[in-house]
């Protein structure tokens, strides 16, 4: 039987921590909760304990009131991982004078709340005048923050505090009815959101002794998650969940039985090293789960803080002291240099090799038939982008799992693509995705049936929301950041591929390989669903992550697409085509074309257009293959597309 305390003392660092996987240095989130886990037992291996409570103490950072936990050589905003390490002092990492400081930084975290904001119609179903806390500073308040923030700072008896009492009014706003949360809507554009496990056991832990009918029906929909699932991180949260609220026959009966599955997919998970495995965050959740109603080091004491009456709106407190530092003289020049260079670049950017883009026809996904038309494609690109020998990354669009839905990238399709690069002589394969909806992305791959196809073939997975962040010039310089954070394994790739799936989009308008790029940024810095993106422009921000790192190629599945609401809650689309092309702007105008969408007028292909990314007139794009006018299908559009496209009469004159 596997010992996940054991595994996790195997796995710790020498430099001190854990990573999210095994061989990744340390991070804050799985080094906090493997000391909280590992806490009864430091004695066994007190240097490695304290290691890793020195590189977690090394990440503090002082900001005028208290301190803030953030990652060093991680996104400097991100300063979500506070709360974490406030818990982690609090099972006998650090001393109540480091907690105070902590509690006191926590404090000064403020979540932007939203009055006029343009999602606002989109989120009329929760209160958005409520301030809970951020994944990032300056950005809005998320379930999974504000819960880890109350707790936290329940357990440092500030309860009674405003601020805590606002952010539970906040995680029971955002609570279904029905039972469980996600990261923050209950809908978005009248369509409702699915509740995810982790985020509801987790605000659970936060409303410890709150008494109302949605933190019942949380429990219910953790207990049925609980029978229905396998996957090894969501069953040691519901755990951990159920055991802190074990007041009914109910939910008591579950617990033994929670265990025998976690112990199971244990077994399982230890057996897999392909980057689906039980790396150090899962074995920590995993020990935790296991112990916790002999140690539950997420309990509390102090009675319930609130109300369940409609609140008043409360009184701000004292703003958050950002960390900027004053660089000395010469840094403040280089980074104008920077800058100036950065948009030379972009101005002066050499255009894609070719333009071409291939289009061919496939019924369905059969095996064969794709593998054959996805080699008479490539050899029209082999010259430009040859394989052999090389590091080939894929990026496949994987959003949700829902049954029966054809949200993302199809496995089968993803299948083809690894083999056509076998065939092409590729040193390594990699699949990696950073979903913006869900943070167990093992979940998703596993549930999807991209896990088999991954196993099959002996291809890793890089779960890209927790890689390790590359800090990169913003060559884009569109939505005001400087620098962004995007997955060391995409940078590192010989060949980036693209590999979305034929869709509308009711914010972009379709996403494509373009849209797909947004999986390229690790959650860690940038939170979930990586509202800031989205906040500082959907079209802005794809245009900066394409411009600093851009793609060599874009296979788009079109064999079945979705039209109408998508990204989500669209319709399937049988369309029978595979499009491929290196120029990403031209890809993606042509699919447009192909779905007879107005792509003059969807203003991610236009910025991309314009900051030379790739062309869009059609008479610019060598097609390849079948023509668009013997294919082309009208798509029907999302709802309310009119508001998201370039109007008619400002459409710009394109190169």
């Amino acid at each position: 039987m596997i010992d996940p305390i054991e595994r996790l003392w195997q796995t710790a660092r020498p430099d001190g921590g854990w990573g999210y996987r095994t061989g990744q240095a340390a991070h804050l989130e799985p080094t906090c909760l493997a000391l909280i886990a590992l806490a009864p037992k430091r004695s066994t291996n007190e240097a490695a304990f304290e290691s890793a409570r020195r590189f977690v103490a090394m990440q503090f950072v002082s900001t005028g009131r208290g301190q803030t936990a953030r990652l060093q050589r991680g996104r400097p905003q991100a300063v979500w991982t506070t709360a974490l390490a406030l818990v982690a002092w609090q099972n006998g990492a650090g001393s109540e004078k480091e907690q105070a400081s902590l509690a006191e930084g926590l404090l000064a975290i403020e979540g932007r709340t939203i009055k006029t904001d343009p999602e606002v119609a989109d989120m009329l179903d929760i209160d958005s005048r409520l301030m809970g806390w951020p994944w990032g500073e300056d950005t809005f308040s998320w379930v999974e923050p504000t819960s880890w923030a109350c707790l936290a700072l329940r357990r440092a008896g500030r309860g009674d505090h405003p601020r805590v009492k606002e952010g539970l009014r906040l995680l029971l706003d955002r609570a279904f009815d029905t039972g469980g949360a996600n990261y923050g809507n209950r809908s978005v554009l009248g369509k409702s959101t699915e509740p995810i496990p982790g985020p509801t056991a987790v605000l659970l832990l936060a409303m410890q002794g709150v008494e109302h009918p949605r933190i019942e029906a949380a429990k219910g929909y953790l207990r049925v998650h609980g029978e229905q699932t396998t996957d090894l991180e969501h069953l040691a949260w519901i755990k951990i969940a159920l055991a802190t609220h074990a007041t009914d026959d109910a939910t008591r009966a579950a617990l033994p039985k929670l265990d025998a599955k976690i112990r199971e997919s244990l077994e399982v998970e230890c057996s897999t090293d392909n980057g689906l495995g039980a790396g150090p965050l899962r074995l920590a959740l995993a020990a935790i789960a296991l112990d916790i109603v002999n140690r539950n080091p997420f309990r509390l004491t102090d009675p319930p803080t609130l109300s369940t009456g409609d609140p008043a709106f409360l009184e701000r407190t004292k703003k958050a002291v950002p960390v900027k530092e004053r660089l000395p003289i010469a840094e403040r020049v280089k980074a104008y240099f920077q800058s100036f260079t950065a948009k030379m670049i972009a101005n002066t950017r050499p255009l894609p090799v070719t333009s071409g883009v291939h289009i061919g026809t496939c019924a369905d996904y059969d095996e064969a038939k794709m593998l054959e038309l996805l080699k008479v494609q490539f050899g029209h690109y082999r010259e430009h982008l040859p394989v052999r020998g090389k590091r080939v990354v894929l990026k496949p669009n994987l959003v949700e799992y829902h049954k029966g839905k054809v949200i993302n990238t199809d496995p089968r399709f993803v299948d083809a693509v690894i083999q056509l690069f076998q065939s092409e002589g590729a040193a390594e394969i990699i699949v990696a995705e950073g979903p913006g909806h869900w943070r167990n992305v093992q979940f998703l791959v596993n549930e999807s049936g991209l896990g088999d196809v991954l196993r099959k073939h002996g291809v890793r997975f890089v779960d890209i929301n927790h890689d390790e962040p590359r800090k990169m010039l913003n060559f884009g310089r569109t939505t005001g950041l400087e620098y962004l954070y995007i997955a060391r394994t995409v940078t590192e790739a010989d060949v980036f591929v693209s590999l979305p799936k034929l869709k509308t989009h009711h914010w972009a308008g379709a996403t494509l390989s373009l849209k797909n790029l947004f999986g390229t940024l690790p959650g860690i810095c940038y939170g979930w669903p990586k509202n800031e993106l989205h906040w500082r422009g959907i079209p802005n921000s794809i245009v900066d992550i394409a411009c600093t790192n851009t793609p060599h190629l874009a296979i788009v599945d079109g064999i079945v697409g979705m039209e109408g609401d998508g990204p989500l809650n669209g319709t399937a689309k049988p369309f029978g085509a595979i499009i491929m092309g290196m120029d990403l702007v031209a890809v993606d105008a042509t699919c447009c074309r192909l779905m007879k969408l107005p792509v003059e007028r969807i203003t991610t292909i236009v910025l991309a257009h314009h900051k030379r990314l790739g062309n869009i007139r059609e008479d610019k794009i060598p097609q390849l293959g079948e023509s668009i006018a013997s294919l082309a299908q009208r798509f029907e559009p999302p709802p309310g597309i009119e508001k998201q496209l370039i109007p008619p009469d400002k459409v710009p004159v394109l190169r």
